[in-house]
């Protein structure tokens, strides 16, 4: 790899050309630094399928085994667990259920801290490493304390997360702190916690590692990269996606953009974003044609996408343009019924995770998804990231008006009660 001096940033709002060799915060004129670096114009696919067997770290990273569409650090300040390596599952009752015979899922739930996150954070954190940063920082509704801390810890770095307050899955909250981050709770919401962070940034000097980073939004496209060399290069008709901060949105479109420039795609895939109808500034924007764009406060079961002023909403607009996508809505109670199916599938998932599928299911109906057309839904976080909602849908008060519940029984320790019980199964 190239040293950082062969890059720079370039604000998408004014143009000013921004350095590459610090924390990349706003532009004074409040605009995003995007990454500009040296792209291929053409590559041979093969590398790849040679680097999947090797022994090499960085090859042994879905993140870095496409490195020549990442940003040129050097090997030597590179932080990796390895990330990525997400599988594809299929499902027929998922298939069925949402009335899609072509779907596929993508995991990233199985990347090392159970988010999509870790492939931004292996990136971003190699830059800050590499730059000299004494602390990093984040604000977060959970998945991205987790990465922080994470990747911080292995790159022997100091990290502090802003929280909202009583609004982060205890899951997550264990991960932060048992990576030993100094958490910071806020009294607010997220975007309260987004605003102190990007303050603390410019007076404090902390790197930051949010996705207003654009070296976070580089290890993201990968997603997409890796995605594609599962399928051999032949693109699908859809990806559909969770919508939240919108950084993932971003990276998906602009790694689709430049895959096909550097050959290794002869078409690009449609991009469907999904977000929840308590936190949909996106959807409201999508659908006054992007004329304008409003932050709302926001509220959602999946506190993954709970996020009411996404701070890549420029980005994913263009996404989403260039892409000729579609931005949808679904309820909770869509999102809970479409977990408890990807649950039972064997698969799992957090709740923002299953607000792809619901929204399959729900372009599906509306016919902008065509039968035929092959799909693939992400994933973005694990199982695990939130049993306490696992628990409510399945034992709380509303348990029993609702789908796929299964509830524990209680018997006496004898066989002719566990027969009773098993009559429907054994």
């Amino acid at each position: 790899m190239a040293s950082s001096g062969s890059m720079h940033l370039v604000c998408d709002a004014c143009g000013r050309v921004l350095p590459a060799d610090r924390s990349p915060g706003r532009c004074s004129c409040g605009g995003l630094p995007e990454l500009v670096f040296a792209l291929p114009e053409s590559i041979d696919p093969a590398v790849y399928d040679r680097r999947r067997g090797g022994l090499d770290p960085l090859d042994r990273s879905g993140v870095w085994r496409y490195r020549e569409f990442l940003p040129p650090l050097p090997p030597d300040q590179i932080v990796t667990r390895p990330e990525g390596n997400t599988n594809l599952y299929s499902a027929a009752a998922l298939s069925t259920w949402t009335g899609c015979p072509h779907l596929l899922l993508k995991h990233e739930g199985e990347n090392p801290t159970g988010s999509f996150k870790d492939r931004g954070m292996t990136v971003a954190t190699s830059h800050a490493r590499a730059v000299g940063a004494r602390v990093v920082a984040c604000a977060s509704t959970g998945n991205t304390s987790a990465s922080v801390a994470a990747y911080a810890a292995m790159a022997g770095l100091p990290a502090v997360v802003f929280l909202p307050e009583g609004k982060i899955s205890a899951a997550k909250l264990g991960q932060a702190i048992a990576y030993g981050a100094r958490i910071v709770q806020v009294r607010g919401d997220f975007d309260s916690a987004m605003r102190l962070v990007q303050e603390a940034s410019q007076e404090l000097g902390l790197y930051l590692l949010n996705s207003i980073n654009p070296f976070r939004l580089a290890g993201q496209k990968t997603i997409v990269i890796e995605l594609l060399h599962q399928l051999c290069w032949e693109p699908p008709d859809w990806i559909v996606l969770p919508g939240g901060n919108l950084g993932n949105t971003a990276a998906f479109g602009t790694a689709i953009v430049e895959l096909e420039a550097a050959g290794l795609i002869r078409r690009r895939p449609r991009l469907a974003v999904i977000q929840a109808e308590g936190a949909s500034p996106f959807y409201r924007a999508y659908r006054n044609g992007f004329a304008s764009f409003s932050p709302e406060p926001a509220e959602t079961v999946a506190s993954a996408i709970r996020i009411g002023n996404p701070v890549s909403y420029d980005r994913a607009r263009r996404s989403i343009l260039e892409t000729d996508g579609v931005v949808e809505i679904v309820t909770d109670d869509e999102i809970l019924e479409a977990k408890a199916r990807v649950d039972r599938s064997g698969i799992g998932c957090e709740p923002a995770s299953a607000a792809s599928v619901a929204g399959v299911r729900k372009l599906v109906r509306s016919g902008v998804i065509m039968p035929g057309q092959r799909v693939v839904a992400l994933l973005t976080g694990h199982l695990l990231k939130d049993p306490d909602t696992v628990m409510a849908y399945h034992l709380g008060p509303e348990a029993e008006h609702r789908p796929m519940t299964n509830r524990p029984v209680t018997i006496e320790p004898t066989v002719a009660a566990l027969r009773g019980v098993l009559s429907d199964v054994a």
